[in-house]
């Protein structure tokens, strides 16, 4: 990256602005935000088990995935590239995404650390064993958030059960009550530059519950004080559309909704939660529930985040 270019684009750099954030992070983005992976990054994938991925599909709308294996499963054959040698579950809309030249994000997270490098670019390759990444950008994310857990690997079907709908079940709104995790994908579709086009895929964690069912196709979930990049709620701004990930590492089962989202910046119901910067409503337009997907589980111990403390649940208002 060059040192007058912006890995920003125009909506990231706006909301920047308007929070008084934009020069302050403009010379630390220039570093950190790099066009490939440094040695830390490339040594961090391989041990992971799982990574989480932001796909488009053709109609636009973005999805989260996540896509496991053992240790090694995804790794760098040289700075410019992640091979993933795994493959999406047929009816998880990243099988059908992984087009050539297509825009994906990947997040690499490791729960017992809380350590997590994020990764945007393209499909370069695609075969039966799996696909490569050309990375266009590279950086490390702070472990706020992130609870701590072990997995320990266990058997699963061979071909998952799939159940779709365009409404959330009793087993989704269960599974979302008692989360303290999800992960969301977004996506700017307006090519400015080479650097800012393309697929994000971010973490979100909070107490559990603090994603709230409003009914069967709303939830609404706090933001709380993050890095200042915007680069959720910047993509957001320009395409209201947003792809949840509601991973259960109890029964295994992994959740994805398609949803359309808007930004609540402020009022009363922002302030009902303590710690909330804004909220973010979700309309749900879409479920793919995978029944066992992961070939993982925890006991249900969980580390909760130390950041936590300064949040709070839903209050009344």
């Amino acid at each position: 990256m060059t040192s007058d270019a912006s890995p920003f684009h125009a909506a990231e750099l706006a909301l920047q602005e308007r929070f008084g954030r934009r020069k302050v992070l403009t010379a630390p983005a220039r570093r950190s935000i790099r066009d490939h992976l440094i040695p830390q990054h490339r040594e961090f994938f391989p041990q992971l088990p799982f990574v989480v991925v932001g796909s488009i599909d053709a109609a636009g709308q973005p999805w989260a995935s996540i896509v496991a294996g053992s240790p090694g499963f995804a790794y760098s054959p040289d700075p410019k590239h992640l091979r993933v040698e795994a493959t999406p579950h047929p009816q998880d809309p990243l099988a059908a995404n992984l087009a050539l030249g297509a825009p994906l994000a990947l997040l690499g997270i490791e729960l017992p650390t809380r350590r997590r490098n994020r990764l945007n670019g393209t499909v370069e390759t695609h075969d039966t064993r799996g696909w490569s990444v050309a990375v266009t950008q590279s950086y490390g994310n702070c472990p706020q958030y992130i609870q701590s857990r072990y997995l320990h690997w266990v058997e699963r079907a061979p071909l998952p059960r799939a159940v779709k709908s365009n409404r959330l079940s009793d087993d989704d709104v269960s599974l979302i009550t008692r989360a303290d995790t999800f992960f969301i994908a977004t996506s700017n579709p307006h090519r400015e530059d080479g650097e800012s086009y393309g697929a994000d895929v971010s973490h979100r964690g909070g107490r559990p519950g603090f994603v709230r069912v409003d009914n069967d196709s709303t939830l609404t979930a706090p933001d709380f004080i993050g890095n200042f990049f915007f680069n959720t709620i910047g993509n957001l701004q320009v395409n209201p559309r947003a792809g949840l990930l509601f991973p259960d590492f109890v029964s295994g089962d992994v959740l994805l909704l398609s949803t359309r989202a808007g930004v609540i910046w402020e009022g009363d119901e922002v302030q009902s939660f303590s710690g909330a910067q804004r909220l973010l409503r979700f309309t749900v337009e879409g479920t793919v529930r995978l029944v066992g997907a992961l070939p993982f589980r925890s006991d249900g111990s969980v580390g909760f985040a130390p950041e936590l403390a300064r949040t709070g649940i839903w209050g009344t208002i």
